[in-house]
């Protein structure tokens, strides 16, 4: 009787986990959708307000690691210094998986068309849900 019972329960738990994941997913893409969105009108405030403002926000990069959300924020805006240099953002996402109930990972393709020259590159993002909302937590972008 009692395995009756934690099959049970096992089962009605894996139920609620399977239906709690793709509405996860759905909003880890909706934050990449704002953040093409944000981008593509020039706006790098909004783009980062899908990062974690944490000092341990970690941003790797061709120079390296960057730690925190202010100095992440900083670098964009030295990289990207007006919408000439930003251009216009395209994201293919390759994978969108959860790792647990609070963290997804996330590999993907960016695309900046962009009339000073295109830039392109793949990138690794970790999500995690913080009070709620979905935010990354880590980021690792190269560019080719």
């Amino acid at each position: 009787m009692q395995k009756y019972i934690s099959g049970i329960v096992l089962l009605c738990f894996m139920t609620v986990l399977a239906v709690a994941q793709p509405k996860d997913e759905q909003a880890v893409r909706a934050v990449l959708q704002l953040q093409t969105t944000a981008w593509n009108q020039g706006n790098i405030d909004a783009f980062m307000q899908s990062y974690w403002k944490s000092d341990s926000l970690l941003f790797v990069g061709k120079n390296g690691p960057t730690y925190g959300w202010q100095n992440t924020l900083e670098g964009y805006k030295k990289r990207y210094p007006d919408t000439t240099a930003m251009g216009k953002l395209q994201f293919t996402l390759l994978q969108v998986k959860p790792l647990g109930t609070e963290y997804y990972f996330v590999l993907g393709k960016f695309h900046l068309q962009r009339t000073i020259g295109d830039l392109s590159g793949i990138f690794t993002l970790l999500f995690k849900k913080v009070n709620g909302k979905w935010v990354i937590i880590s980021d690792h972008t190269s560019a080719s």
